[in-house]
């Protein structure tokens, strides 16, 4: 009976690449299980002879799916479709679904503080600071965002950080409507550039200086965001 191993794409039909290299045959029957239902994977994976197919991209390995008995993974299937009806996994999707609510609460608390924190405004600025935490935190926190603020490879107070930069450069520069080279780094090079006049815009307001001719740009800049949530994002742009 065929073991379980990890194995790679071959480009002959019906056949896979061991981790040597050497080609494979798929087991009579077989069938690929493609990744997206976890609970039937994870039953597969504990109760089946299977192979378990990934590739390497970008860097890291990427789940293709399961080979496995076509005639089991049904019955795998039936029993999964089964449990899902019955009223202990509602209640454990219910409640799971309550802990991941809570938990995101949680964060977009933690970060909202975070980015208060980064903006340090002196007391005189303290509404304008509370008011901006808010608006980049309600952009860059939402899972699905894409932004910063979603990775876990740097601290909250970086991410607080370069989703301030972020919310700055697309809100109170023409970063969106600049026509950008096609050169190896330019766009790299404008986003420091704008970084760099971004801290600088910060600092009067963690002075306490007054807004000056022309009135606030970051007040500015907070009722053009209140007016896009109201009509929709068109002709914005990302906050990353």
């Amino acid at each position: 009976m065929p073991v379980s191993l990890e194995v790679r794409p071959c480009p002959k039909p019906g056949h896979v690449l061991s981790p040597e290299g050497k080609v494979m045959a798929v087991p009579e029957g077989w069938v690929l299980l493609e990744p997206g239902d976890a609970m039937l994977t994870r039953r597969a994976k504990a109760t089946l002879p299977c192979w378990s197919m990934k590739r390497w991209r970008k860097g890291r390995f990427e789940s293709l799916g399961l080979w496995a008995d076509a005639g089991s993974l049904d019955r795998l299937r039936s029993e999964v479709r089964a449990a899902r009806q019955g009223d202990a996994y509602q209640e454990r999707l219910l409640a799971s679904r309550r802990r991941r609510e809570r938990t995101q609460q949680r964060y977009a608390q933690d970060f909202e503080s975070a980015v208060r924190d980064f903006l340090g405004f002196a007391s005189e600025h303290a509404d304008l600071a509370d008011r901006l935490s808010r608006a980049i935190s309600e952009h860059a926190v939402p899972v699905g965002s894409g932004t910063v603020a979603r990775t876990r490879r740097i601290s909250i107070e970086k991410r607080a950080e370069a989703a301030t930069l972020a919310w700055l450069r697309h809100h109170t520069t023409d970063y969106d409507h600049m026509h950008v080279p096609h050169v190896k780094g330019r766009r790299r090079e404008i986003r420091q550039q704008l970084a760099r006049s971004s801290r600088q815009l910060l600092q009067h307001y963690r002075k306490g200086e007054p807004a000056g001719v022309g009135g606030c740009p970051l007040a500015k800049a907070l009722d053009n965001w209140d007016r896009i949530k109201e009509t929709g994002p068109q002709g914005t742009g990302s906050a990353e």
